[in-house]
């Protein structure tokens, strides 16, 4: 008994319990459930929680057992202090593992605040139960019995609740609002989109385009796809921003900017796949299926090349990307400017006369700091700091920065298409998403939160046409400057290349093509959820007040 006490047996169970509830008390309030929601989603675990802990005389081991729910609210917490709210979805999950060292070391040390508090609040009672295992410190029986008994009162509280406000939504209630219920559902869903990802080979084994040019140009074709990263429409010159973030592009009179595109996913390992893909937004599972860009062009008859400047990360983008007959990752220091010097010795080295180069921009990925080299820091201070409120105004500054380094860096690629003037070539570019900076009372950061937000989902997006080009495919460049304003969504990125090389397949949907006269106004906008549903874009996804103004000052109608 002297043993019990010194180790204090009955604190160690309060204290884990304790700890597992902090989490649960933070959405409670950050989600701003009814009444009844609010109360089933506290009391449900809660009454878990106690009777998984009295379930062991030994309190130490009940800790141990439960580490998976110690990650998870370790998890959870560092989340509700990058985003403010929402349980962790499939997506973080999926982060976790498709997200390179380099990145994951960028972001963690500048968010090391929520790194260091539940470092500081669970690390410790993962030693302290150790040391309860050591020393075979015992829980009395009579007090764990009574502990047992008071989690199956609550949790049959937390029953009646959701039995009586969440009649007809229980099932939602639960996979939505209830932690670590919603967390563990969300897991599931990552688990089986990283199955079909490991399997996308066999899936895809015997699939085919079935292309064929309507169209073949004499002489040598250049096609260039630039693939943006985290590079939002509002932080850039061409559309209207103050700051002049974009001087070089601005000076051209042979740019057609696309006004009014939108992303149909937040995160890079769900957009960057579906913009490769033919693939409708509705249409997520299809993507396991079916090749991309590079399988279409090859077929199509293109030397093709996958030139990236981020790292292979075993996801989909993987995937799509080895179908291409050259495939070059870049190295340190990372600048997007490198692939521009790989593709410029690909073109001089490689005498093919058709050639696709896909270019997987590093862009404005946070930390934005290291995203371009230090004679492009023209808005001063641009330290790298951490993230903060108080850091915004170092942290726009560094990232317009790296919009004024791609501006540099897509002119670099006009200007060498531009060389050749025999060349029959055009480029286009679309960001995967865009990206919040603290730019309003939400206190939003980075991308890949819950709730979708204007800076996020209006992206960059813009063609460019050789002169030769033109004097060929006239009616699609035409009909390209006409689709300036259309409300496009990163959907179109396929259709759009197919197009605009005159390849055509039964996969190719030309209502969506921004280079298409028959593009379809009266499409709706999707957006892929965390659940990987699509959704039509609207304030019924949560979009306030706020955030539909902003679509409206950009020209974009929701509905």
């Amino acid at each position: 008994m002297s043993r019990n006490r010194k180790y204090h047996s009955k604190r160690l169970l309060l204290l884990f319990i304790g700890l597992l509830m902090l989490p649960v008390l933070a959405l409670a309030y950050t989600e701003h459930n009814p009444f009844w929601v609010t109360l089933t989603g506290i009391l449900l675990p809660l009454g878990f929680y106690t009777i998984f802990a009295s379930l062991s005389a030994r309190s130490g081991r009940m800790v141990w057992w439960g580490f998976a729910f110690i990650f998870l609210s370790a998890f959870q917490l560092v989340l509700l202090y990058l985003f403010g709210n929402s349980v962790i979805m499939p997506d973080m999950f999926l982060n976790l593992v498709t997200t390179n060292t380099s990145e994951t070391a960028e972001l963690l040390s500048n968010i090391y605040p929520s790194v260091i508090l539940v470092c500081v609040l669970y690390f410790p009672i993962l030693w302290y139960a150790t040391r309860h295992l050591r020393h075979k410190v015992i829980i009395p029986a009579e007090w764990r019995h009574r502990v047992f008994v008071s989690g199956c009162v609550i949790l049959l509280a937390g029953m009646l609740s959701l039995w009586i406000g969440c009649r007809g939504e229980v099932r939602r209630t639960l996979r939505d609002e209830v932690f670590p219920v919603n967390a563990i559902y969300n897991l599931g869903i990552s688990i089986s989109e990283a199955h079909k990802t490991a399997h996308f080979d066999e899936m895809t084994q015997e699939f085919e385009y079935q292309a064929y040019r309507d169209t073949v140009a004499a002489g040598r074709e250049i096609y260039v796809l630039v693939l943006g990263e985290a590079s939002r429409a509002s932080s850039w010159q061409l559309y209207g921003y103050e700051r002049p973030t974009n001087p070089l592009l601005s000076s051209r009179d042979d740019i057609c900017l696309f006004r009014g595109v939108t992303t149909q996913s937040n995160t890079t390992h769900k957009s960057v796949p579906m913009m490769l893909s033919s693939v409708h937004t509705s249409q997520h599972d299809e993507i396991y299926r079916r090749k991309g860009i590079p399988a279409l062009f090859n077929e199509a008859g293109f030397t093709t090349y996958f030139i990236s400047n981020q790292q292979p990360q075993g996801a989909m983008i993987d995937n799509l990307a080895k179908d291409a007959h050259h495939i070059i990752y870049i190295g340190d220091p990372h600048y997007d400017m490198q692939m521009v010097d790989a593709m410029r010795e690909a073109i001089s080295t490689n005498p093919a006369h058709k050639m696709l180069f896909i270019l997987h921009a590093y862009g404005s990925h946070f930390s934005y700091h290291q995203r371009y080299p230090r004679q492009f820091a023209m808005f001063l201070p641009d330290d790298d700091v951490a993230i903060a409120r108080k850091n915004a105004t170092m942290m726009h500054n560094a990232y317009d920065n790296s919009i004024l380094y791609t501006d540099y860096f897509i002119h670099e690629i006009i200007r060498t298409l531009e060389s050749f003037e025999d060349v029959c070539g055009a480029m286009f570019y679309c960001s995967d998403h865009g990206e919040d900076i603290f730019d309003n009372d939400n206190g939003r950061f980075l991308h890949s939160s819950p709730m979708v937000t204007y800076h996020q989902l209006h992206v960059a997006s813009l063609a460019w046409f050789s002169k030769r080009y033109v004097g060929l495919f006239g009616d699609k460049v035409v009909a390209a400057h006409k689709n300036t304003n259309a409300p496009a969504t990163t959907h179109s990125v396929f259709h759009t290349m197919a197009d605009i090389a005159s390849i055509s397949t039964p996969y190719l949907r030309r209502n969506v093509s921004l280079v298409s006269e028959l593009f379809d106004y009266d499409i709706p906008r999707l957006y892929l959820n965390g659940h990987n549903k699509a959704v039509v874009l609207n304030a019924e996804i949560g979009i306030d007040s706020t955030e539909e103004a902003l679509f409206r000052r950009a020209g974009i109608t929701l509905r």
